[in-house]
């Protein structure tokens, strides 16, 4: 029986942490997100890369997903989502509450 070495074992089982993650883009602008919705695949970690094109600030924000992201106006930043069963998981911007929020459909 050949004994293999414990770093090629771990290297086997975990996935490629150097592989960049599935990006999609969102853009908020004084409360109204463009596009309004996402569809992701299930299963899979993934980025989403907000930006802020408004006039004031804005916070990208998912109870369900336990996430939120301030961004001051003209920012840029990312948040990095967990893999997901499949289902719709509604977000919003808290400091435009009387607006319409969007969701992510995992498929």
């Amino acid at each position: 029986m050949k004994i293999l070495p414990a770093f090629l074992l771990l290297g086997l089982a975990l996935p490629a942490w150097g592989a960049p993650l599935p990006s999609y883009e969102l853009d908020i602008r004084d409360g109204h997100f463009t596009p309004p919705s996402l569809t992701v695949p299930a299963g899979q970690r993934f980025k989403i890369i907000v930006r802020n094109s408004g006039q004031g600030p804005v916070e990208f924000e998912s109870l369900p997903l336990r996430v939120e992201k301030v961004l001051g106006p003209g920012v840029t930043s990312f948040v990095v989502i967990h893999p997901l069963k499949p289902g719709r998981y509604p977000f919003f911007d808290e400091f435009h509450l009387d607006l319409p929020g969007g969701y992510i459909e995992a498929q």
